[in-house]
């Protein structure tokens, strides 16, 4: 068994690499005498303990931490987060579902000084403050690990290039797919981020494995339906869909959810978000007022996300289905702008969509047609 594990790491390594000293190496750069802090369950020790040992192998001070696993709705253990606010230059967040809440910061959050707030200190810290960079892998598995970590990150970051110039001036997004997806998205005044494996400057992260681009809807404009028909996040965990879930989005908000098991999972997750919210300010979880918004935003189209990384498949594992080839993904909930808080981002994928951005000039340009790229 070790043997197989062994020969297995070796086919997925990068000029005789294990993944994680690619990683360690080159998606994050850690350098000699950093501090290394990384975060993970006793599901995701194999992966943890190979980041702590290839952060070593450079000379660097890793600590490993372990704390149980953590829902969309649980908090992170403070132990957790007292390690993060000692501000280490790097943190692998290394979860077998989510790193878990700040509820001090959910309560009262970290303001910046151009009034920018955060809800977690590991956000603050790599966003808000600019001095820690991050990897972050909710469901990662070994086997995922081994065949999508150790890819081209200089194509990887290429593709991420060309889709950030043709999403310059974008106004608009249209997404279809065959499954029934109708979507328009409004873009305009948002930015196009990478997930490009490229973490090596403060500030900077990301998941691995790496492989997409992603952007936050206007919030309340989004008009159409999404017709989920590859995976879907649910509170508790992952799903690859037997049934497509169909979202009716009226004015940037889901108004109607069908389908079948699924989607009553999905309106369960919803609803749970909604209800707690409203329950979190009673209790001053919530700062005074923003139950109502954080409910509001529980229905709030997040994010279009498109997938890049050729590794990677549908498996029923989002960190790796939203990064697939040939497929987008749109989230339910909070957004990348911080400008719609939610207590949940919840990611489903969309099998072979086209996807055409139209300008201020009224011009049009497609960049997926049935899932294949057009830069």
């Amino acid at each position: 068994m070790l043997i197989d594990k062994l020969k297995n790491k070796m086919e997925s390594t990068s000029k005789d690499r294990t993944p994680a000293q690619v990683v360690v190496q080159d998606v994050v750069a850690v350098k000699k005498g950093e501090r290394v802090l990384i975060i993970a369950n006793p599901q995701t020790a194999e992966i943890a303990q190979d980041l702590f040992t290839a952060s070593a192998q450079v000379g660097a001070l890793p600590t490993l931490m372990y704390q149980p696993d953590k829902t969309s709705f649980d908090n992170a253990n403070p132990e957790v987060l007292a390690a993060i606010a000692t501000e280490p230059e790097v943190c692998f967040s290394i979860s077998n579902i989510k790193l878990g809440k700040d509820p001090a910061a959910t309560a009262n959050p970290y303001k910046t000084e151009d009034g920018q707030e955060y809800t977690h200190i590991f956000d603050y810290l790599l966003d808000g403050k600019k001095t820690m960079r991050g990897a972050w892998t909710p469901g990662i598995t070994v086997d995922m690990m081994n065949r999508t970590a150790a890819i081209d990150y200089k194509e990887l970051s290429e593709r991420c290039r060309k889709l950030d110039e043709s999403f310059k001036g974008a106004v608009k997004a249209f997404v279809t797919s065959p499954g029934g997806t109708d979507l328009m998205i409004p873009i305009e005044g948002r930015k196009l981020m990478f997930d490009d494996g490229d973490f090596t400057k403060p500030g900077t992260g990301g998941n691995i494995p790496a492989g997409e681009v992603f952007i936050s809807p206007v919030v309340g404009g989004c008009e159409g339906v999404i017709v989920y028909d590859g995976s879907m996040t649910f509170a508790d965990g992952d799903s690859i869909l037997e049934t497509p879930i169909v979202c009716k989005v009226e004015a940037g908000f889901v108004k109607e959810i069908d389908g079948g098991a699924e989607a009553k999972r999905l309106l369960k997750t919803i609803t749970e978000a909604e209800q707690r919210a409203v329950t979190y300010e009673k209790e001053k979880k919530l700062p005074a007022g923003q139950g109502a918004v954080y409910k509001k935003n529980a229905r709030n189209i997040g994010e279009l996300g498109i997938g890049l990384n050729p590794a990677a498949q549908i498996t029923g594992n989002m960190l790796e289905d939203e990064k697939a080839f040939h497929t987008c993904h749109f989230a339910i909930g909070e957004n990348y702008d911080n400008d719609a808080p939610s207590l949940i981002h919840l990611d489903g994928v969309v099998r072979d969509p086209t996807i055409t951005l139209e300008y201020g000039d009224g011009s049009k340009k497609q960049i997926l047609v049935r899932g294949a790229l057009q830069i």
